[in-house]
């Protein structure tokens, strides 16, 4: 018997209700659209992210429900559904974020392959995860915003709002968690909710695969998300923007679009000197700088040197005290 398995994108959409699998001509694809594609390749990852956020190995043969997407990832893998040639593509997370590998980091393993097997279909239409997007009245909200940035992926923006969350939550707080831009992964939002967050929140949740997209289009989905969250009437909102501010995933267009609602900003990077690229391409500094180049004070030393920024290693819990008294 065929098993589908559901990844973590399809989380908004109904697909526990009757579909079919039908195969879509070339020109008629797009971003955001449910598709299929079945386990070809024994030789690569076969984790698959499920809409609980859980991982499971797929097996050759299943067929996993995914979308086409783009992502453009400076430390491991670079693509997108629109380089996709004839019917193998790959799998460019574990969350069902689907296209063609065009550039990838040597120390990366092969990321799962697939064939395309067709399009989720109901009604003779094909089904996209703007299609499970409700509207909600627009509002204006002046709920204080946190804002992790960083200077690029894996430089600890995740473990950083993690921290921030736990420590309001515990001051009694009413925490939102959100990912802002990224390329779709469930983990780290939930994350946030395991360390204190009351609600969570993502771009998928607005309908998109990943935040590599035309600026308007991506506007227009924070915009979504941003009047999803004030919805929840919050004290604060603890805000990441996956990978870097200017990287092409519209975390520029996100500090942008926050603006005055940003009461401080936290800067993730790995290296000294990418504070001091980032300061300055910006013209803008952060409140506080941690990270890896914030795990000796050597590093810590660096950092307020070359750019003059308070600088915390949070994985030191002798740090929380004082971020704290910041927040």
């Amino acid at each position: 018997m065929t098993r589908y398995v559901y990844s973590s994108v399809t989380r908004i959409a109904d697909l526990n209700q009757p579909w079919q699998m039908e195969p879509v001509p070339r020109e008629n694809w797009a971003s955001g659209d449910y598709v299929i594609g079945e386990v070809t390749d024994p030789k690569s990852l076969h984790n698959v992210e499920l809409p609980s956020g859980r991982m499971v190995e797929v097996m050759a043969g299943d067929l996993v429900v995914g979308t086409w997407g783009a992502r453009a990832a400076t430390l491991e893998a670079v693509g997108d559904w629109e380089s996709i040639e004839g019917a193998t593509f790959d799998a460019l997370t574990p969350a069902g974020l689907f296209g063609n590998i065009t550039s990838s980091s040597p120390f990366l393993p092969n990321l799962m392959q697939l064939e395309y097997r067709g399009h989720v279909v109901r009604n003779g239409r094909k089904l996209t995860m703007a299609d499970f997007v409700f509207d909600v009245p627009a509002t204006t909200s002046d709920v204080p915003v946190i804002l992790i940035v960083g200077t690029s992926m894996s430089a600890g923006k995740t473990m950083s709002g993690r921290l921030i969350i736990h420590l309001l939550s515990q001051a009694g707080k009413k925490v939102v968690g959100a990912k802002l831009t990224g390329a779709a992964r469930y983990r780290d939002v939930l994350s946030f909710h395991d360390a204190g967050a009351d609600c969570v929140f993502d771009f998928v949740d607005v309908g998109l695969p990943s935040t590599v997209c035309e600026p308007e289009v991506y506007r227009e989905a924070l915009e979504k998300l941003l009047t999803r969250v004030a919805g929840t009437n919050p004290d604060v909102i603890v805000a990441e923007a996956g990978a870097s501010p200017l990287e092409p995933y519209n975390g520029d267009t996100a500090v942008e679009m926050l603006g005055e609602r940003v009461k401080f900003m936290v800067l993730c990077a790995q290296d000294p000197y990418a504070v001091l690229g980032v300061q300055q391409a910006f013209q803008c500094d952060p409140d506080l700088v941690c990270g890896g180049a914030a795990n000796t004070s050597a590093g810590v030393a660096l950092v307020e040197k070359l750019t003059g920024l308070r600088t915390l290693n949070l994985i030191d819990s002798s740090s929380h005290e004082t971020l704290t008294e910041l927040l």
